[in-house]
């Protein structure tokens, strides 16, 4: 296969609400810009800071089914009150463009893209503890004590399927995790350590807690 037609890699990378995900996910782009992001359609509003088709595609709810109707989605989801989703066209063509995409979906989501792309790299971003799950989330200062409560819920039913993904890296230190994020990206003898199946004693007691 020759460099013109080498065909691009897909990421998903998942995570717990409040785990570091899009921070994590940005601080790679920023080092590796050859790097692109998928960017989804959600019908929630935008957060301080959001803009228009650089974090996501900003639609009601109308609009949403439409596009879904029309199976222009490669997966959706609804997500603590809001509709999510991943258009089909963009990924492919980026992808036979030979350059490196990154979708930042849920967990529902990223199962069901490796049906349809078995070959994509799946990597389960998780918090050190609840515990700290916790803080980070009622840090943020977005989220009502109740939200917060379902976010946590939520956390544990996602949590409990981390051994379904590729990778696992704990976001305890955010240096060390972009480490081991960009480890995994650049496929170098250090993502080895990082395979879920070698991690299961480290995170287990992350799962014990949970149960």
């Amino acid at each position: 296969m020759t460099e013109n037609n080498k065909k691009g890699r897909l990421f998903i990378v998942t995570a717990p609400s409040g785990a570091g995900k899009t921070s994590l996910v940005k601080a790679l782009v920023e080092l590796c810009p050859e790097i692109k992001i998928s960017i989804s359609h959600t019908t929630r509003q935008p957060r301080e800071g959001e803009r228009e088709g650089i974090e996501y595609y900003f639609v009601n709810n109308e609009a949403f089914d439409y596009l879904k109707n029309k199976d222009e989605f490669l997966e959706s989801a609804e997500c603590h009150g809001a509709q999510y989703g991943t258009a089909m066209a963009p990924v492919k063509s980026t992808l036979k463009m030979g350059t490196d995409i990154i979708l930042e979906i849920d967990y529902q989501g990223a199962l069901n893209v490796k049906k349809i792309f078995s070959e994509a790299v799946s990597i389960f971003i998780i918090p050190p503890s609840m515990a700290v799950l916790k803080e980070r989330l009622e840090g943020r200062g977005q989220n009502s004590k109740a939200d917060i409560k379902v976010r946590l819920a939520a956390a544990k039913e996602e949590i409990s399927h981390l051994e379904k993904f590729d990778y696992v890296i704990i976001n305890n230190k955010f240096e060390k995790a972009l480490s081991d994020l960009k480890s995994v990206f650049k496929d170098s003898p250090e993502s080895k350590n990082l395979e879920t199946k070698k991690q299961k004693r480290i995170f287990q007691s992350l799962i014990d807690s949970i149960k």
